[in-house]
């Protein structure tokens, strides 16, 4: 019987991973890559840093104006200025309504909902068009700079984020610098949502875009991606722990086989890979398992944690007023090359945010337009009331730690703003869950709970070494990654070859066999 098993072990572990092993190594390969080129994104920071000046503001309408114009009345779930859309300064509004989905917990993408108002004549945006797009381009990549209108797409190959739904079909616009930056503008808004260069674009195809399994998204697959990913992750973690039994169960701990070594395979690829499974493979298995639980599969993650609730911090909805100063009032107020201005309620009173190329932004009273720094004592009553449970404590936290950090832009968590110091608010829930707050802008950053910080190991650290420790002491992180990936790259590839040669050699005796049982006439 134990014979039996023995065999069906070496059996399983012999042809399904000539599979598993061709994915290990496309996964291995690419995860080093993705060290160093990540999938494209314009981050906060790329995209201020590309908005033209606001300027004096003069010219502009009061926002009240705009919005009576445009036909917008009521409460606002966000309002902007910029110079976004075409290089014209633009009010994007985001009706309460819009983003109030009866039945679901789920906010909507970024951008649902957007209305589009020219900041000097009040008039809506109808529509994106050729014109529109290339102008939205020549503000983005700056004066001299050649362009080509490359059409509009609804998913490519540098697209297929979710947050970019609520904008498409994205214009396409090439970029003739340096970097040949490949620009994508939304067809809703006529603002750059993405941009590409064309380093990303090379090195992504054997980066993100293959190690994601993005050959399946955008086409008949798209709908089966997720299962995709999951099975074959399933899949190849039982490939690998069998491997790893049957490597163990053929090597000789104690006495060695008669060629001296402990290992039973004389042939170079097959002793190779015996070793290299002995030693990677619990690394294997690692990166194996936390790239299935970087899919939430089957939502195990998910607990049903209900909505925060911000009107607590922001006491009241957001309702523009004729009280609300104009644009060249409030920009003179700030002082400095505006990049943008952002009107939100704050501790009960409408505050404008106005935000540079760099660094945090200015707060400003809209009414007033007088400096404005928040009320420590009110922000905590506040933040204290985004849950109904109980508060067990607020953190000031000045460093980042294991659960707030930043990574570098081009990782798949790196780009977002993580300023310090922050507020943690831990709440004595059944959820035991911590929100994290801005004290300079009233912000929530995010929120996290048992259920999420679980994911945060079993993804974040035991798949891309989220450990501070170890990201501060750099290139340390690099060596250890890029080793332990060369590890199992050569564990695969030696999987790869091993099975391609034997699948030869059973196809040759296939093809042998028929031969031999051919007629003697036959040719």
């Amino acid at each position: 019987m134990r014979t039996h098993m023995k065999r069906w072990l070496f059996l399983i572990h012999r042809w399904l991973g000539i599979v598993a092993c061709a994915f290990f190594a496309m996964w291995f390969i690419s995860g080093v890559v993705m060290m160093y080129v990540g999938y494209p994104k314009l981050t906060e920071a790329e995209r201020l840093q590309h908005l033209p000046s606001l300027g004096t503001g003069r010219g502009l309408m009061a926002p009240h104006e705009a919005l009576d114009a445009a036909g917008l009345a009521g409460p606002l779930k966000e309002l902007r200025l910029s110079a976004a859309s075409g290089g014209r300064v633009v009010y994007l509004a985001v009706p309460l309504a819009a983003n109030t989905a009866p039945g679901t917990r789920k906010a909507p993408p970024p951008g649902s909902g957007v209305i589009t108002i020219d900041a000097r004549s009040g008039a809506r945006l109808q529509a994106v068009d050729e014109r529109l797009a290339l102008a939205s381009a020549a503000s983005y990549a700056g004066p001299g700079v050649g362009l080509a209108y490359r059409g509009t797409v609804g998913e490519d190959a540098f697209t297929h984020s979710r947050g970019l739904d609520a904008h498409r079909p994205l214009h396409r616009v090439q970029l003739a610098d340096a970097e040949a930056m490949l620009l994508y503008v939304s067809g809703r808004t006529g603002e750059v949502v993405r941009d590409a260069s064309r380093t990303e674009r090379m090195w992504n195809y054997a980066g993100a875009w293959i190690h994601w399994l993005y050959p399946f998204r955008g086409n008949a697959f798209d709908r089966y991606w997720t299962d995709i990913v999951n099975w074959l992750s399933i899949v190849g973690i039982a490939v690998a722990l069998i491997g790893t039994i049957v490597g163990v169960l053929r090597w000789r701990f104690t006495r060695p086989y008669r060629s001296g070594s402990r290992s039973p395979y004389q042939g170079r690829m097959m002793r190779w890979h015996h070793i290299s499974g002995l030693l990677f493979a619990l690394a294997t298995i690692t990166w194996i398992f936390s790239g299935l639980m970087s899919m939430n599969p089957w939502r195990v993650f998910d607990n049903g944690a209900p909505p925060l609730r911000t009107e607590a911090l922001q006491g009241g909805p957001l309702v523009i007023t004729a009280q609300d100063v104009a644009p060249q009032v409030l920009l003179a107020a700030a002082g400095g090359a505006v990049r943008e201005l952002r009107w939100v309620r704050t501790l009960g009173q409408t505050t404008v945010l106005a935000q540079g190329a760099t660094g945090r932004p200015t707060l400003i009273d809209s009414p007033t337009a007088q400096a404005r720094v928040l009320d420590p004592e009110k922000l905590w009553a506040a933040v204290a009331r985004l849950l109904p449970d109980p508060v067990a404590r607020i953190d000031v936290l000045t460093a980042y730690d294991l659960y707030y950090y930043a990574r570098e832009a081009h990782t798949m968590s790196g780009g977002a703003d993580k300023p310090l110091p922050i507020l943690r608010v831990a709440f004595d829930d059944v959820r035991a869950t911590w929100v994290h707050v801005d004290p300079h802008t009233g912000a929530v950053l995010g929120r996290t709970d048992s259920s999420r910080r679980t994911s945060r190991w079993l993804f974040a650290m035991l798949h891309s070494w989220d450990w501070l420790p170890l990201l501060e002491r750099r290139p340390l992180w690099d060596i250890v990654l890029i080793v332990l990936s060369l590890g199992g790259a050569i564990l695969s590839l030696t999987g790869v070859v091993i099975g391609w040669r034997r699948l030869g050699l059973k196809l040759r005796a296939v093809r042998h066999t028929r031969h031999q049982g051919l007629p003697a006439s036959a040719p």
